[in-house]
């Protein structure tokens, strides 16, 4: 009984380095692949456009009442 567990014990420390170095060599492999770009001329940045403010967003909320059913949510339109 007790070689049993020691076998299974010696297989899964087996099995966890196993997977851990097969993960470790890809990503070696990965990083190893990729070439790393070479220094470009320095240029004038082109002047970035200032970001629109997003449109705020209204919802209307209907107060609690006394009935099981709702109407339809209303929809709000905003003019471009």
């Amino acid at each position: 009984m007790a070689i049993g567990i020691l076998y299974l014990f010696l297989t899964f420390v087996i099995c966890f380095i196993l997977v851990h170095l097969v993960r470790l060599a890809y990503l070696g492999f990965k990083s190893v692949k990729k070439k790393p770009e070479p220094p470009k001329e320095k240029e004038k940045p082109a002047p970035e456009p200032k970001p629109k403010k997003p449109e705020p967003v209204y919802y209307i909320v209907e107060k609690k009442r006394a009935k099981k059913s709702y109407s339809a949510p209303k929809e709000i339109q905003f003019k471009d």
